[in-house]
């Protein structure tokens, strides 16, 4: 068992280069081009890319989280301790904010910014919660019959979830902290923080709740790997 310092360090990281990966990449977007179907599209791949080279080299130490609705579901199932699953969420927060901050940087902006994106009203919380319910769906079932393959599962959810939801999928209330800090391409309001979160929220124990069922067999034990398996 990696200790828990590490575990830390290896969230506050991966956090904070998938936000600086998030925002950067929509700087950099809207630098390039006014189409902003094209500067989605270059935000979606970089996302999409990132998270596959974070969770394969972080996921070891870690498990990779990067998402404090996600370390909610393992504590809930009893595989991350509820204390440790409080310090994965607050550095995962300060973790994103400070990747924030560096994308600024690097562009030469103001390191903290109030963003003024509205992204509000039913249609956006219920995109959250779809997003996020996809999410951790694809990460529990992922590990249970392809766990080699979540790295690869998890970036290609994000990329198309990025497109299929009118949130863009953020599905993570750390980075959605961190992205009421820029002005950019990538921002939330503050004011729209706490619907976002809320909804993030749902969806993922919903998702818990739906997956523990559709992964056990009828008595209540858990389903081989392979399918064919089953007597």
């Amino acid at each position: 068992m990696i200790d828990l310092p590490r575990r830390l360090t290896a969230e506050a990281l991966g956090t904070g280069l998938l936000v600086a990966t998030v925002v950067g990449s929509g700087i950099m977007a809207e630098t390039l081009t006014k189409d902003v179907a094209l500067a989605l599209l270059a935000n979606t791949v970089a996302t999409g890319a990132i998270l596959v080279v974070l969770i394969s080299t972080l996921g070891p130490i870690s498990g990779a989280h990067f998402n404090p609705a996600v370390s909610l579901v393992f504590a809930l199932r009893r595989e991350l301790p509820v204390r440790d699953a409080g310090f994965y969420a607050l550095v995962q927060v300060i973790g994103g904010v400070l990747g924030a901050m560096v994308a600024h940087a690097m562009f030469a902006l103001p390191l903290l910014q109030a963003s003024t994106r509205v992204r509000t009203g039913g249609g956006q919380w219920l995109s959250e919660g779809i997003a996020t319910f996809g999410l951790v769906a694809t990460i529990l079932a992922g590990i249970r019959f392809e766990r080699k393959a979540v790295p690869l599962l998890v970036g290609l959810y994000i990329t198309a979830a990025y497109w299929f939801t009118a949130s863009t999928s953020f599905a993570n209330p750390a980075v959605a902290i961190a992205r009421s800090i820029t002005d950019t391409f990538s921002g939330i309001r503050p004011l729209d923080l706490p619907g976002f979160v809320a909804a993030q929220v749902a969806g993922a124990l919903i998702a818990l709740t739906l997956m523990s069922w559709l992964l056990r067999g009828p008595a209540g034990v858990e389903l081989p790997i392979n399918p064919e398996d089953r007597s």
